[in-house]
Parts: C-alpha cells; structure tokens; sequence
C-alpha cells in the first residue's frame, strides 16, 4: 500500500532515521563480552485493563474486552514460541490480573486504594464516576478478561524463565501532574503484595502508557528500572541521580496494515542486524494483544533471527540486564 505516511515511515527506517542509533565509543560498558548486542523483549501484560478509557474507539469497553480476549488466546502460543527459540521476555504485568476474584467493600471495589482523579492524556480520556467502575468484582470463570492467575502460572511454569514486571494495579497514568504521589505507592503496594504470594519480587517496572512519573516512589518501593518511549532508540540505558535504569525502547512488534509480511520480517530482522552492527542495545516491546496474522506469521521469524544470532547477541530479561549494569558500574 503506498500512502504517503506508509512512503515515509520506509524511506526514514532506510535512512536509519527510525530507530535513531546512538554512537557510544564505550559501549563495552554497557555490552558485555563477548557479545556485540543486548536485546530485551517485554511484554505489555493488560488484558483489558489498558483499553476502557481509550480515545480512539466509539466503545472503549467493548474494544477493551476483545483486546483482553484476544490476549488470552495469544499468551499460550507466544510462550510455545519462546520455548521453540529460547526466548525470555519480561511480562510487565497489571497488578489486578493475578487476582482469581474480587468483590465490592463498602460498596466500592478496591476501596482500599486511592483513585485518580479525572484526566485525559495522548491516549485516554477519563471523566466518568469512578476510576473502577468497570471491575466486574466477579472472578477468572465469569470475567476471564479481568483476571488471569492461570495464566501467569503458566509464564512461571514455562520451561523458559520469563520475569514478571510491575505494570501498576490497575494501569493508571503515573505521571506527575495527574496522579499524587499515594495514589500511585497505594497501587504499587497492591501489586507487590500479590506478586509475593506468588513469591515473585517485583523489580522492573513499565508506566503504563508511556506515562513516566512518580520516579522517587518507585525507588522507594525497591524498583531499579523502568522503560521510556522517546521515539525509537538503538542506544544505551542511562543511570538517574536516584540509582533507576532507564531503558529507551527500540520497537514495538505489531502488525501494521499497510506492511506486506515480508516487509515486516525484513523490518524486524534489519533492526536486529543494526543492533549488531552499531554495538547497541535493542529493546523491542509488545502487546500481546496483536493480530494474529502477526502470531502466525511475523513472529516466529523475529524469535527465529534472534536465534540464529545468539552468539553476537545477550537475550536477557531486563532484571537480569539491570543486575549486570549494577555489578558492571
């Protein structure tokens, strides 16, 4: 299809435009031998949670619940591939999903918690009632959408050890202007409470919506890193004032309509190649909500590539790449 956006967006990924590449002559700082690249994969772990304020859809509920469906199908054959190819990814992982159920306290759901107040950012738009008032309060059975303890047991009991992420309670927008400071420990406390019933500890966290805010708390709450949106970036994680890793994320996965299969695979495997190339760290990310044409058809070519480059290449989980960058400095 040749729209002139779709003219654009080919002519300034062959100009090496998008992703921008980073020069770094010290690169070996944050590349260890032997390897000449990093990559890191992780996963925007929502189910519906993500979609039912969004702007770009006449009905974000019903949007937001087929995006939750299409999730729970999706997960199980993204974890197959990762055995196939020996990919880790970190599921960075909204904090209501590991309940199996949950119900209305003095006839509010989660009255424990904080609630944001009205906003609207780049991608939702919030002004009704209650923060929660789509929590169905049921469980897994009757609103599977909502919860999916089954599923993150089967991350974690993947032949593949996977990481688990922090990705907020319920995917608020963390930013600073918009939520106060114990809204957003309120959430987090929630979230790290039920992850250690699973006996998980949560140390790598994503802002929901690229929403980067409330940085000093996530330090106090024991976090070492979170993942920034900047534009597309093959380059190098920097180290705040506060000890947070910050990762600039690379590329998204995900099926864009106006792109041929194979120019997506081309695409894909390029960025790989100039990650290699340029000594640079690759953090792709997705949701893994995508089509299934994607599922089917693109990614087992990109697990494929990254195989296949596995002696120039550290596949890692984040947690692991933070600890080295911490043991490293």
């Amino acid at each position: 299809m040749y729209t002139v956006k779709n003219i654009l967006s080919k002519t300034n990924f062959l100009l090496q435009r998008n992703p921008r590449i980073e020069k770094n002559t010290n690169w070996r700082k944050y590349i260890p031998e032997p390897y000449k690249s990093i990559i890191t994969i992780t996963s925007d772990f929502e189910l519906a949670w993500a979609w039912r304020y969004s702007k770009d859809n006449k009905d974000s509920l019903l949007f937001a619940l087929e995006k939750g469906r299409k999730e729970r199908n999706n997960i199980p054959l993204i974890l197959k591939l990762c055995e196939t190819y020996k990919i880790p990814i970190t599921w960075a992982t909204v904090g209501h999903l590991f309940l199996e159920k949950c119900s209305r306290t003095e006839g509010k759901p989660h009255s424990q918690l904080g609630r944001l107040p009205h906003f609207e950012n780049k991608y939702w738009l919030f002004e009704s009632e209650d923060w929660y008032e789509y929590d169905p309060c049921s469980d897994v059975n009757k609103a599977p959408e909502w919860y999916c303890p089954d599923l993150i047991k089967s991350i974690l009991a993947s032949k593949i050890e996977h990481e688990i992420a922090c990705h907020t309670f319920s995917h608020i927008d963390c930013s600073d202007s918009i939520c106060p400071g114990e809204i957003f420990n309120d959430e987090i406390a929630e979230c790290k409470k039920l992850a250690g019933l699973s006996g998980l500890e949560l140390r790598s966290f994503v802002h929901p919506g690229h929403t980067t805010g409330n940085l000093d708390n996530l330090v106090k709450a024991g976090f070492n890193s979170f993942q920034t949106d900047p534009g597309n970036i093959l380059g190098y994680p920097v180290r705040h004032k506060n000890g947070l890793w910050e990762l600039k994320r690379s590329y998204e996965l995900v099926y864009r309509n106006d792109w041929s299969i194979d120019y997506h695979i081309y695409r894909y495997s390029e960025i790989i190649n100039r990650a290699i190339k340029n000594n640079a760290v690759c953090n792709f990310w997705f949701h893994p909500s995508f089509e299934n044409i994607f599922l089917a058809d693109i990614l087992p070519s990109v697990f494929q590539q990254i195989d296949k480059e596995r002696n120039d290449i550290w596949v890692t989980r984040v947690g692991d790449y933070v600890k080295w960058l911490n043991k490293s400095e």
